[in-house]
């Protein structure tokens, strides 16, 4: 009995299959596991192989397998493990290799279960053809990989790639409209009119503050737009991103609070299976994962992997965005979630589009109803929506482009129940610099009142104080391009512009090499402010407070940790 539970032990794990997936860029192999590989693997040279040892594994597929359209792989073949119990795969190759190996978990829907994967690029083009976001099927995965060795994970495909844009599109979407009226509430408030109003300020906002972001809507009035078309009208405009906005409903007028909704497996195993057959429509898919199908139009293996694939990004990004508007809107409404719901919704089905559902709260709840139709409210909402879609950007960056926010220009008029800290909230930018703008001495304002929401124009008249404070001429600093590094990205690390970069290192194109050496002019000093903790406080609010990030704050104070003391003194940065 103990020798038959050693054996079981020992050969827990198993190899089922073996698949290779080459493509223009790169070459895939996926084996399917029994259960989680635990795994080790080298290189040789002399002939140039890659190693892999996978631990308490037996054989229950046929080896060698011979490939022969692959420009790097040519056989994977059983070679003698140092120990009884680990199974040795021998991949030859036709040339020098660094290649990727990481395990990928199983898929919800069971399609998948445990694999192990190994990624070889094509030589130098594959290299270039990755910096410039270029799609290749095997780029993307459903989940996130552990990598073991080297430490760069494989990419995931890039929602931007073939397009490399100026400004980044963003789709919002009203829902219902028209003859669809959506929920209708206690004293007959339609749903339609509350998310057109919504999605009408989102829209405002973004395009008023984030020059690099376009919003549009998918419809400006009260018409009826078909669902299927909403996704259409997205990608017809090369959205990044799709927000459907809603608002709940329930048989009885307890229920209240916001939720934000992303694509369920089911319903994305549901719509590959569709789009597997939709011969014609799949070249229309946003970026190099339409090309993709259209070159291979008669292969269903490419086809359903490369929907597999387009749709785990999807959903992976949509969930990175749903968790940034949770945030945001936790902070100036009840939630009814406080975790993604995931959901088979029409509007979400998009496998290029990362898309998410907002349901700003019940409309069935009197309370809420009454909340969902003033303006205030609706601005704190659409505010806090369009904050979490710039934090998204500014988390996953787009190549070619670059998050900026700047307030609205000209003066606002104070209304009435407004104060600095609302005003300053409404157009991005700090208290301190309104009081600073406007010379106040006090936060009181007066109905009424004209204040300036830019900063003002620096005049022949700036004070020496003043000019002492500001940033005093600049130094060259060496910035050496390393792995993910692009232009843009480097240029926002920096603060400066992408021109000044390619200006002071006399460079053609936004074409960088890793290793390359750049050479970045910054200031040699910057403006801070002294900020003494108060009772109540956080680091994120004294972040927002000041318009800084907080891992800004916590390199100024080489802060450890985001406990702070009352009474404690920050250097924030300007």
């Amino acid at each position: 009995m103990i020798l038959a539970a050693f054996s079981s032990t020992v050969w827990a794990n198993s190899l089922n299959t073996i698949r290779v997936w080459p493509s223009a860029t790169d070459t895939r192999v996926v084996m399917d596991m029994g259960s989680e590989p635990t795994f080790s693997y080298f290189t040789l040279s002399g002939p140039n192989r890659l190693v892999v040892d996978i631990k308490n594994t037996s054989l229950k597929t046929k080896l060698p397998v011979k490939v022969t359209d692959s420009p790097v792989l040519t056989k994977i073949r059983r070679s003698g493990a140092p120990v009884a119990s680990t199974y040795r795969l021998v991949f030859e190759l036709k040339s020098k290799q660094n290649p990727e190996v990481f395990k990928l978990a199983p898929t919800a829907n069971g399609q998948y279960g445990h694999r192990l994967v190994v990624d070889f690029k094509h030589g130098s083009a594959a290299v270039s053809n990755q910096k410039s976001g270029q799609f290749s099927h095997t780029l993307p995965v459903v989940a996130k990989p552990t990598v073991i060795k080297p430490a760069t994970k494989p990419q995931a495909i890039p929602s931007t790639v073939s397009r490399t844009p100026t400004r980044i599109i963003v789709a919002i979407d009203p829902g219902h409209g028209g003859k669809d009226p959506g929920s209708i509430g206690p004293t007959r408030k339609y749903e339609k009119n509350v998310t057109l109003a919504i999605a009408k300020k989102v829209v405002n906002d973004l395009n008023k503050k984030t020059p690099n972001i376009h919003a549009i809507l998918t419809r400006k009035g009260d018409y009826y737009v078909n669902l299927n078309e909403r996704s259409e009208i997205a990608r017809k405009n090369k959205a990044l991103l799709l927000v459907s906005i809603h608002a709940d409903s329930y048989t009885t007028s307890g229920p209240r609070g916001a939720s934000v909704f992303v694509l369920s497996t089911r319903r994305a195993n549901t719509e590959i299976g569709r789009w597997v057959v939709k011969k014609e429509e799949q070249s229309e898919l946003l970026g190099g994962g339409g090309l993709l199908l259209a070159k291979n139009a008669h292969d269903k293996n490419v086809s359903q992997t490369v929907l597999d694939l387009q749709f785990g990004y999807s959903q992976t990004e949509g969930n990175k965005l749903a968790l940034h508007v949770i945030k945001q809107l936790r902070q100036v409404t009840r939630m009814h979630t406080s975790k993604p719901v995931y959901a088979s919704l029409a509007v979400l089905k998009s496998p290029d589009i990362p898309s998410i559902l907002v349901e700003t709260g019940f409309i069935s709840n009197p309370a809420e109803e009454k909340l969902l139709v003033q303006n205030y409210h609706q601005n704190q909402l659409s505010g806090a929506i369009s904050k979490a879609i710039q934090q998204y950007f500014k988390d996953n960056p787009v190549q070619g482009a670059m998050v900026v926010n700047h307030a609205s220009s000209g003066t606002h008029k104070v209304k009435s129940g407004e104060s600095l800290s609302v005003i300053a909230k409404k157009y991005n930018i700090s208290t301190a610099n309104l009081m600073q703008w406007n010379n106040l001495k006090s936060s009181s304002l007066k109905v009424g009142q004209q204040l300036k929401v830019t900063a003002p124009s620096t005049t022949a008249s700036t004070s020496s104080t003043q000019a002492s404070s500001l940033s005093i001429g600049t130094q060259d600093i060496t910035h050496v391009v390393q792995r993910g590094d692009y232009l843009g990205k480097i240029a926002e690390k920096y603060n400066v512009s992408i021109r000044q970069i390619k200006a002071q290192n006399n460079l053609r194109s936004n074409t960088l090499k890793l290793g390359q050496k750049l050479k970045i002019a910054v200031p040699k000093s910057t403006k801070t402010v002294t900020h003494q903790v108060k009772s109540g406080e956080y680091l994120s609010g004294i972040a927002q407070k000041y318009n800084v990030k907080v891992s800004e704050i916590r390199k100024a104070n080489n802060l450890r940790s985001d406990s702070l003391a009352v009474g404690q003194k920050l250097t924030i940065p300007q």
